[in-house]
């Protein structure tokens, strides 16, 4: 028989066996290999975009556009301005699924210019829509306040029409470019400054509400192009030009690089939705998923590989990308879990050369940086905002043999050394994690490595570890409050951004990654011959 002290003694072990379970910690040496880059981004990756849709969007029986469609966002908010101007400059994407139906009035044509109704034999829903001068005009004005560089996506069904009565997704027909020309002469007169330029959204391969062939669209983008160099003969000031803006397909994006042929394409825009519908009740596990969130990967690859083939000064971009599709998930997009799959994106394209990422939203649906309807940012927002201050363009490859629920990235640093991006998303497991310095240029030969700041008098103890530890309020990942280095970010009592300063840690000890939460640490002291 066990007797009466023998039990509680086992019940102890097994009560302090569950409780060590609950909080595991290990240890993982990540390498960092500084001596070359793997890749480059553009020096400004973080984009945003503005989108065409009206307050009756409505998706799941929610409509959570609110007034923050392009036509009636409140371009006066300071919280919207500061936001914008906190990157100097952000990247603007303006465009989206109802900008193949904008017309843009422009002295007396069109003569009948309206906004956007529902019509339920229109594309998505609604009728064409108008862009009237008076709201370019103050578009442009907070663009100029606040230093935004803004990519336009023009309309590419104007001139089209559908092939038949059985087939009314494929349009056929010569791009009518006088519409879009009428626009960009005006926005020249004004002095507006455009950085890029971009024909039709979603339209290549089997589209979405329309399709395009490829040969017929690197037609027209080629006329684009032509008009372009017209309108702006100044080599030094003449915005790029983006294509095809929609979702890879890989027979048809090699057709229509061939078709545009070399020098004609300057980003190659795709666009992603990975994560499925906004409604589907299993995104929350997605979010935590890395098996699933690296399902994506042969994409980015593929489109790297295209450009590269076909026309190699088009690097890739994403051009617009929220996760989820039909405004994202209500419960998700705007909190801190969607942060796990963001800055995942982030890292991941970068490493396939992807020179800018620009998400789906600024402001608007589930899924915008900023709330819809207070302004206020979103989890997101500060992550995008460290990774713009803190990640420079130089891409370098870090590895490590631990967990996949840790997800490493590196890249030099905007000023000096590196910065690690770490992603924990592992739910009771904290990393300690070491960063070292492979030093060997020779994937198959003895690996050479020197680890970080193993004699404290050595010069990488001089400085200090910048670290930012995000981490949701509360502990609830669904939260949408940020909280770094243990406080919450909030705006300033003048509605700016708040200064997010590291927490300054001794270099010689490992980064602390506890569960579920992102850590970015930059190493001043970092000896990478890539970054010098």
């Amino acid at each position: 028989m066990v007797s009466r002290r023998t039990r509680f003694f086992c019940l102890v072990f097994l009560v302090s066996s569950c409780f060590f379970n609950l909080s595991n910690s290990d240890e993982l040496k990540v390498m960092v290999k500084g001596v070359t880059s793997i890749a480059q981004t553009d020096d400004n990756f973080i984009c945003a975009t503005l989108d065409w849709w009206p307050e009756n969007k409505c998706d799941y029986n929610q409509c959570p556009w609110g007034k923050a469609g392009l036509l009636n966002l409140d371009l006066k908010n300071r919280i919207l301005a500061n936001a914008v101007k906190a990157f100097n400059p952000l990247r603007l994407r303006i465009g989206g699924s109802l900008q193949d139906q904008v017309y843009y009035k422009v002295g007396n044509y069109p003569k009948n210019c309206s906004n956007f109704e529902k019509k339920s034999d229109g594309l998505f829903g609604f009728s064409d829509g108008c862009l009237h001068m008076n709201r370019w005009d103050e578009l442009h004005d907070i663009f100029n306040k606040t230093g935004a560089a803004i990519t336009f996506s023009f309309n590419a069904l104007i001139g089209r029409i559908p092939s038949d009565e059985n087939n009314t997704t494929l349009w056929v027909g010569d791009w009518n470019h006088y519409n879009a020309k009428s626009l960009m002469k005006y926005t020249i007169n004004k002095g507006y400054k455009i950085d890029s330029y971009e024909l039709g959204n979603e339209l290549c391969g089997s589209g979405v509400a329309a399709k395009i062939k490829a040969h017929q669209y690197g037609n027209d983008v080629k006329k684009l192009k032509k008009l372009v160099t017209h309108m702006y003969p100044n080599p030094a000031n003449r915005p790029k030009i983006l294509a095809p803006g929609g979702f890879y397909d890989q027979k048809w994006f090699q057709e229509f690089l061939q078709t545009t042929g070399p020098g004609v394409v300057d980003g190659l825009t795709h666009h992603i939705y990975n994560l499925g519908a906004g409604v589907d009740p299993t995104l929350i596990d997605k979010l935590q998923n890395p098996f699933f969130l690296s399902q994506i990967a042969q994409t980015f690859k593929n489109v790297e590989n295209d450009a590269k083939l076909f026309s190699p000064s088009s690097g890739p971009w994403i051009g617009e990308s929220g996760g989820a599709y039909n405004s994202g998930g209500k419960t998700t997009s705007h909190t801190f879990v969607n942060g796990f799959w963001y800055l995942d994106q982030l890292g991941m394209t970068s490493t396939f050369n992807h020179k800018v990422y620009c998400r789906q939203s600024l402001i608007g649906g589930n899924y915008g940086l900023l709330n819809t309807t207070s302004f206020i940012p979103n989890p997101d927002y500060y992550g995008a905002l460290l990774w713009h201050k803190l990640m420079g363009k130089n891409v370098l490859s870090i590895t490590h043999e631990g967990s996949p629920y840790i997800r490493t990235y590196a890249h030099c640093s905007k000023t000096s050394g590196i910065t690690v991006l770490l992603i924990n998303m592992d739910k009771s497991t904290t990393f300690d994690v070491s960063v070292v310095n492979d030093l060997n240029m020779y994937a198959d030969s003895v690996a050479s490595v020197e680890y970080i700041n193993p004699n404290p008098d050595s010069v990488e103890s001089i400085h200090p570890r910048e670290e930012y530890h995000l981490t949701p309020k509360d502990g609830n990942i669904q939260s949408d409050v940020l909280l770094l280095n243990g406080t919450p970010l909030k705006l300033t009592s003048s509605l700016d951004i708040p200064v997010m300063k590291p927490k300054l840690v001794d270099p010689t000890l490992p980064t602390s990654v506890a569960p579920q939460s992102i850590v970015f640490a930059t190493l001043r002291g970092f000896q990478a011959p890539a970054c010098a």
